[in-house]
């Protein structure tokens, strides 16, 4: 469904696009001339041009409102799989770590400092 919702949108936009561009604006726009002998007359087009607008613009976003719904639900947090979580035996207590870098840094310390590790020292 919402790829049929997501397909709707899109002609929804396309039209929204064409009847926006078919406007007569101060500039000009890409409206074609009319006259009174034709389909509508000129006032008739604006209107009916206008009123176009305001529904594909309303359609398009309550649709867009819709499929954001849609999204959410099919989305939704799930519960956390706590299946990989290792349990701790209730009967010791907490293990000691000893860390393996501890027994270099404590070399490292005793080791006396010299100023060869240091260029430009004197």
């Amino acid at each position: 469904m919402f790829t049929f919702l997501l397909v709707v949108q899109a002609i929804i936009a396309a039209l929204l696009v064409t009847v926006i561009l078919m406007q007569k604006s101060e500039g000009g726009g890409l409206g074609v001339g009319g006259s009174p002998a034709g389909f509508m007359s000129a006032r008739g087009a604006a209107d009916f041009l206008t009123r176009s607008t305001t529904i594909l613009a309303s359609v398009f976003v309550l649709l867009s409102i819709v499929m954001a719904v849609i999204a959410s639900v099919r989305h939704a947090p799930s519960d956390i799989d706590t299946s990989l979580v290792k349990q701790a035996p209730a009967t010791q207590s907490a293990p000691a770590t000893t860390d393996p870098l501890a027994g270099a840094a404590a070399n490292a310390a005793s080791a006396p400092a010299s100023n060869d590790a240091v260029p430009l020292a004197n």
